[in-house]
């Protein structure tokens, strides 16, 4: 699919934004909810008229609302002389369709907009495949809205369907057809993926994934470790498709990053599952970099709401069946965006938490603190075995080698210009140097 120019003489579509508040346990404040479905709906290229926050003590099973917000909700659609009303929460197929009806405009909920926005993003073929799964089982609930004018036209008698219901049995059935093949199309992309990565632990370097909250600066981030250049905006789902460089640590040794879809709130069901095997690159990892927006008043709530995703990504089991641990380090990213107060005690705070291996305070943009998540990364990541090794002042190759394949912790040369080192080496990785270079091992 190849992106075409924007043309910004057209005018956008005009929208109101409205979050039903449902006053649950979350701690998320409505009008931070509020803020982010606005954001959304400007990431889709939608005209914000307006936003209203909607206080729900129940729920009306055919309109969500009661008839009189829904009527005081179609005053203000007028007012701001919208074209579309973003509602944050799902509809069912019934509530869509009945406020379409009393506001004489499109109606779009929260996964139909998120889905919209994943769809003009994704540039891989894979993307493009997950994206597309996700949108037939929304929509495959929602046929009916589609073919109401052949109903109106003429109803069926008898046993004998009109033809809207034939029409809906056809594209229920097409459409039926279409996922059984993308899920195929979908395996076939997870079992590649699973050869990349057996061929990669043959290597073998460590994987680390970055995931968080969409918008906290995970391809900022990722363009610094890596000296990439993935595209980072400041946009809701600016990364959809993985990306895999390989990075060097302290001491030299080298580490594949992956930079991930961003996770939201409620994220929808559906991207979830069409998604697995992008997000099964997060649970091979050997560590998974957990990059906050710690200058968002919502970052707490946030980090909650990625974690709730990471519990649903399956983690691979050992030789004897045991769950692999998860190591997760939480990158605080943004703090030069922090009050000079803030600041000091959110860093202070940070340093506390690096010494167990649990979080960094960085700025991706300026730099700061990079070299120290670097260390921290090496840190984690390297429980190889040390090893001993002598080399002769001509073994440059084989010196070569181990800066390529290990994380040189101690190096020293004598007088006889000799180099003695110890170097950590996956055993795999030991064994191909016991191999190629058996007299250098103490």
């Amino acid at each position: 699919m190849t992106s075409k120019h924007i043309d910004h003489t057209v005018p956008l579509i005009r929208a109101v934004v409205i979050h039903p508040d449902r006053r649950s346990d979350s701690p998320r404040l409505a009008s931070e909810r509020l803020e982010e479905a606005a954001g959304l709906a400007r990431a889709l290229d939608l005209d914000v008229r307006a936003e209203e926050i909607v206080r729900l003590r129940s729920t009306t099973p055919a309109t969500l609302f009661g008839s009189g917000k829904v009527e005081e909700l179609a005053a203000l659609v007028r007012a701001a002389d919208a074209e579309a009303v973003v509602i944050d929460d799902d509809l069912s197929p019934v509530q869509q369709r009945n406020l379409e009806k009393a506001w004489e405009v499109k109606v779009i909920d929260r996964t139909g907009l998120i889905l919209e926005i994943f769809g003009r993003r994704a540039r891989t073929k894979e993307g493009r495949l997950q994206v597309e799964l996700a949108r037939l089982d929304y929509e495959r609930s929602r046929l009916v809205r589609t073919w109401t004018h052949l109903e109106r036209q003429r109803g069926g008698t008898g046993s004998t369907g009109g033809p809207g219901e034939t029409q809906i049995e056809l594209d229920r059935r097409l459409i039926a057809d279409r996922i059984v093949r993308l899920k195929a199309e979908l395996e076939e992309v997870r079992r590649t993926r699973g050869l990349h990565r057996k061929a990669r632990k043959k290597v073998p370097f460590p994987s680390v994934a970055l995931v968080g909250y969409t918008n906290a600066g995970k391809s900022t981030l990722f363009n610094r470790l890596t000296g990439s250049e993935v595209f980072a905006k400041d946009l809701l789902f600016a990364t959809l498709d993985t990306t895999q460089r390989t990075i060097r640590l302290p001491q030299g040794r080298p580490a594949i990053i992956a930079d991930t879809v961003g996770f939201i709130s409620d994220l929808p069901h559906e991207l979830v599952e069409s998604f697995r095997a992008t997000l099964e690159e997060v649970g091979e990892a050997d560590l998974i970099l957990h990059v906050r927006d710690i200058a968002s008043p919502d970052s707490d709530a946030q980090a909650k709401d990625v974690e709730a995703v990471l519990e649903q990504i399956p983690t691979p089991e050992g030789p004897n069946g045991e769950k692999k641990p998860r190591r997760i380090l939480e990158v605080w990213n943004k703090i030069d965006l922090l009050d000079p107060d803030v600041r000091e005690a959110v860093t202070g705070q940070a340093e506390r938490l690096a010494r167990e291996g649990k979080a960094v305070a960085v700025s991706a943009w300026t730099g700061e603190g990079i070299e120290a998540l670097r260390e921290a990364i090496a840190g984690l990541i390297d429980d190889d075995p040390e090893t001993r090794l002598t080399l002769q002042p001509d073994q440059g190759e084989a010196l070569a080698w181990l800066y390529e394949n290990g994380r040189v912790t101690f190096r020293d040369t004598d007088a006889d210009g000799r180099t003695h080192m110890v170097v950590r080496l996956h055993p795999s990785a030991l064994g191909r140097l016991e191999r190629l270079y058996p007299d250098i091992i103490n």
